[in-house]
């Protein structure tokens, strides 16, 4: 990897942009990057470090990058950007980013927030560009691929940090692991050191699983071989999850607990034999003896039975001659129904004649049911001659509405008459006032407008005025700083003149400092050099003229820009002018005669101009109201008019309207009068005759039913009195008494048959053989024998009992002791796994036995890198120190920590091997760069022997004598070889002289900039 250029922009302490060219620098091979603490040095490589990676190294990226990565001296539209021009693997490419940053909004105040962007590009053997990709993951894709490092790599390899690595020299063994785990990425060892950590504890926990399943199936059994809740005989051995022989000592433990089983249930089936023998005697006994007991007590009953029949006998005769009365009396029941009904149906009609013949005059009180029936035929004849009457009286109702109709319109008519008749007298002076009014309006808007075209021009020259009076305070400011600035800059050139002057006449002192004996002089070429001018007291040397040419250069700079501020401002100030005066922008001088206006002039007319404008535009805002109020009364005035001539012609249509209806009422009057007779109105009279009808023809009816109902009563008294004669009944009346109704006749019945039934009964009880033995035998003992039968029930239930329970115990302790079995066969292959993963997560973990130095697998694989770095340092160191020092890796164990990553340094002079934190400052220098070398070395084969061609190496060349600073430039040297560069990171002063190629970073109150010079 070669660098070529690097452009950054508002990047870190850059606020301009800054360009570098390493293709110029790296031609000598080495190169010098040096400036003041705090000017930026290290910038430089974050952003060849940003520009590759997308993130600045160490602790200086942060969450807000793009915000941290900005130059504060930067200006305000200015984005910061960082592109970066190199070779890799054979492929010329230009990187370029721009992180987030917050822009001025374009409109409106604020910022907003730019996303970061990235582009790549690739040298074409035309000469040009082609673009590769603008994605951020795919540049970093592409790059990380190309490098083959990662950013940490990078940093360590690219930019070499020496303090880093004097820290790791001193180092214990576990910081130096976090290093080089670092570099190396043996994220994948300590992976495997993981997964065997956790296959051991995965494994272990099957084992201890297995195991403690066994154990919970061996209390199972142990509880399941427990005779009535008691401790079984043969207690469980004191065993754990985990201890060898478990499994053997529940197998064992397991057999002898089902032999028990088994010989308690042999005796339990016996004892079950023997409970059943005997509760089958128990329960013939008892089955006899519940038999006797039973005929006995049906013997006792049948009699008690027969005592109680006998006691009812008079009643049961009683209830017979009561049902055959009844029997006589249901051919009587006919009759009385009838006679009953036609009753009731007389009483009825004899009500309603009575109500009906309440209702009619007393002249009707002696007429029958014919009568009654005439006299309402007559009053329907009379009622259906009103029909006619009716009609005219509604429409003489029709004609008086229709009056007063029209005497309503009449007056409505005559009050729109007199109202438009008192608006019109009015309307010309109405109208010629609104006319007038719409005018005015009209002349006020005209005028308004004249008013806003001045009014505008005259702000403009107010607003002009202002800037002008301002501009004129700014320009004799401005002309003051101009004329300051030129003396200065005269100032620095005299004296910068005068430096000049002095150090050419001093020159051959300068040039005499460099001169060495046996070298030839760079003027005359002579190598001896008898006597060398010597430095006065007051010498200037290059530094010093370099320095007030730089100030005089500032100060020309600051001139220019004094001159250009003041023309800028000259100029504004002349536009201001001719615009307060109301010319044109470019006129530079007034009329002579002519004065400038002042601002309190010009405002005091534009606010005479606005005044009279409101109050114009204030008129004029009332000329549309005028014309709509005109338009209103032009519409109101045809309203008038038509409204009057329509009351007119109404007037004369109902005149002849009311003649027509005075006619027609008098005919229909004569009318009603004759039809009305009595009574106020045709629909009084005709109410009165359908009254009259409706209740003569009911009273007709109600007689004739009155008169039929009791013709029919005396029929069914004479069909009654015939039928109790036959029946055998004095009266009627004795024949109802005797009748019953169905729930007392079936009561009756069923009682004699209860009682017939019960008598057949007994006797059958009675006369039983069985029954009569039975009572003639002593009385049964039934609680004896049932108390015996239940003891030999319980005496077999517990014998059942202790049988099933052992044939469960001995089902359970098959069951479990299978499962065991099968379990451990289960867990043979799991034990024998854990065995070997165990074996092989303590050699990795290093803490087995088999292994000696307790040696981790990540520390075994960082010490033989830590061995090939210490190789690598030692080629160098050999030659930065003279061949006295060499640097060889340790695995002794320190203390009780593990070992792998010792690290000691061997002192040829003394021949003693001893550790790194003892050496010397300048010893660890040097010690540290040439780990750092080889370091690069090692990170670099392990990155696929990616060729890197630019180096950078940073402090620590203050603590160097120079004999050993000869000596570590020496080495730095040889690293130029096969076209590679190295760049020097340091403030020293001395590497100055000793490097020729440099490039400076000077800060300064506007930011850094950096200044190059080539090895020439």
């Amino acid at each position: 990897m070669r660098l070529h250029r690097l452009r950054v922009t508002a990047f870190g302490p850059f606020g301009t942009t800054q360009d570098i060219d390493f293709d110029e620098l790296s031609a000598a091979g080495l190169f010098l990057l040096h400036g003041p603490t705090g000017a930026g040095k290290t910038s430089v490589l974050d952003a060849v470090c940003y520009a590759l990676y997308g993130s600045v190294p160490g602790a200086r990226q942060g969450s807000g990058q793009g915000m941290t990565l900005r130059s504060d001296h930067a200006q305000q539209g200015t984005r910061t950007e960082v592109c970066l021009e190199l070779t890799v693997a054979g492929r010329r490419l230009e990187i370029t980013r721009q992180p987030p940053w917050a822009r001025p909004k374009k409109r409106g105040t604020g910022t907003t927030t730019e996303k970061a962007q990235s582009w790549l590009r690739e040298s074409t053997p035309e000469g040009g560009w082609k673009d590769l990709s603008r994605s951020h993951q795919e540049i970093g894709e592409e790059i990380a691929q190309l490098l083959g490092m990662s950013k940490e790599q990078f940093c360590q390899v690219v930019l070499l940090p020496q303090g880093d690595f004097a820290r790791f020299l001193r180092a214990d063994a576990e910081a130096r692991g976090k290093l080089l785990g670092r570099l190396f990425d043996t994220r994948r060892f300590a992976a495997v050191e993981q997964r065997l950590a956790e296959q051991r504890r995965t494994t272990e926990a099957e084992v201890k699983d297995g195991d403690a399943a066994l154990l919970a199936d061996a209390h199972r059994m142990q509880q399941a071989a427990a005779d009535d809740g008691q401790e079984a005989e043969l207690p469980l051995p004191d065993l754990a999850p985990g201890d060898p022989g478990l499994a053997t000592e529940v197998l064992a433990w397991a057999a002898v607990a089902r032999t028990a089983a088994r010989e308690r249930l042999t005796i339990a089936e016996c004892a079950l034999t023997a409970a059943e023998s005997a509760q089958a005697a128990a329960e013939r006994r008892l089955g006899d003896v519940r038999e006797l007991d039973r005929l006995q007590g049906r013997f006792a009953e049948a009699q008690e039975r027969a005592a109680r029949l006998h006691a009812r006998e008079a009643e049961r005769q009683e209830c017979e001659q009561r049902l055959e009365r009844a029997r006589k009396a249901e051919t009587v029941a006919p009759a009385l129904g009838l006679r009953d009904t036609a009753e009731a149906e007389h009483r009825r009609a004899a009500q309603e004649e009575s109500r009906a013949r309440g209702r009619l005059p007393d002249t009707f009180e002696a007429a029958g049911a014919s009568g009654l029936a005439a006299a309402a035929r007559k009053a329907a004849e009379e009622l259906g001659g009103l029909g006619s009457a009716r009609r005219a009286e509604r429409r003489l109702a029709d004609i008086a509405a229709e009056r007063a109709a029209l005497d309503r319109q009449e007056r409505a008519d005559d009050e729109v008459a007199h109202d438009a008749a008192g608006w019109l007298e009015g309307w010309e002076a109405t109208r010629a006032a609104l006319q007038e009014r719409v005018e005015s309006a009209q002349e006020a808007a005209t005028h308004a407008e004249r008013l806003a075209g001045r009014l505008e021009p005259a702000r403009t020259r107010l607003d002009a005025a202002r800037r002008r009076d301002r501009l004129a305070q700014d320009a004799a400011a401005a002309q003051g700083r101009a004329l300051a600035a030129r003396e200065h800059a005269t100032g620095t050139h005299e004296h910068w003149l005068a430096l000049k002057e002095q150090r050419l006449t001093g020159i051959a002192a300068e040039l005499a400092a460099h001169l060495t004996d046996g070298e030839p002089c760079a003027v005359c070429g002579a190598t001896e050099h008898p006597a060398p001018t010597r430095k006065s007291a007051g010498h200037v040397d290059r530094g010093a003229e370099e320095e007030a040419l730089a100030a005089h250069r500032a100060a020309l700079e600051s001139r220019t820009g004094a001159e250009r501020e003041l023309s800028d401002v000259q100029a504004s100030l002349a536009a201001a002018t001719a615009a307060a005066r109301g010319g044109e922008a470019g006129a530079d001088e007034s009329a002579p005669g002519e004065t400038e206006p002042t601002v309190d002039e010009l405002a005091a007319a534009v606010e005479e101009l606005r005044r009279a404008h409101t109050e114009a535009r204030d008129r004029a805002s009332g000329l549309h109201a005028a014309r709509e109020a005109l338009a209103r009364a032009e519409r109101e005035y045809d309203r008038r008019v038509t409204g009057q001539q329509e009351a007119a012609r109404r007037a004369a249509s109902r005149a002849t309207l009311r003649e027509a209806l005075d006619r027609e009422q008098h005919s229909l009057e004569e009318e009603l009068t004759h039809a009305r007779g009595t009574t106020g109105s045709v629909a009084a009279r005709a109410a009165q005759l359908e009254r009259q009808a409706a209740l003569l023809t009911e009273a007709a009816d109600a007689v004739r039913l009155a008169d039929e109902t009791a013709e029919r009563l005396k029929t069914a008294d004479a069909r009654l009195a015939d039928a109790a004669f036959r029946a055998g009944f004095d009266t009627p009346a004795a024949a109802a008494d005797a009748l019953l109704d169905d729930a007392r006749h079936r009561e009756l019945q069923h009682r004699i048959d209860a009682w017939r039934n019960e008598e057949a009964a007994v006797r059958s009880v009675l006369a039983e053989p069985d029954t009569a033995a039975a009572a003639r035998q002593p009385p049964a003992d039934l609680p004896a024998a049932r108390e015996e039968a239940e003891a030999a029930g319980h005496r077999l239930r517990a014998a059942a009992s202790a049988r099933d329970a052992a044939a469960r115990r001995c089902a359970e302790l098959d069951r479990l002791s299978a499962r065991t079995a099968a379990a451990t066969r289960g867990l043979a292959p799991l034990r024998a796994a854990h065995d070997r993963v165990a074996r092989m997560a303590g050699l990795a973990a290093g803490t087995s036995a088999d292994n000696e130095r307790r040696m981790r697998l990540e520390s075994y694989v960082l010490a033989a890198r830590l061995e090939q770095v210490a190789a690598a340092a030692t080629v160098r160191l050999r030659r930065m120190s003279s061949g006295r020092y060499t640097l060889v890796h340790s695995d002794d164990r320190m203390g009780r920590g593990r070992s792998g990553l010792g690290l000691h340094v061997v002192d040829a002079w003394t021949g003693r091997e001893r550790d790194t934190a003892t050496l010397s400052g300048g010893e660890t220098f040097f010690a540290s760069l040439a780990l750092a070398l080889g370091l690069a070395d090692v990170v670099t084969d392990e990155a696929g022997g990616v060729r890197l061609d630019t180096l950078f190496i940073d402090e620590g060349f203050g603590s160097l004598d120079d004999q050993t600073l000869d000596e570590v430039l020496d080495v730095l040297d040889s690293l130029r070889e096969r076209d590679r560069s190295v760049g020097i990171v340091s403030h020293v002063a001395d590497l100055r002289r000793r490097v020729h190629a440099q490039l400076e970073v000077v800060k300064g109150r506007a930011g850094s900039v950096v200044r190059q010079r080539g090895a020439a």
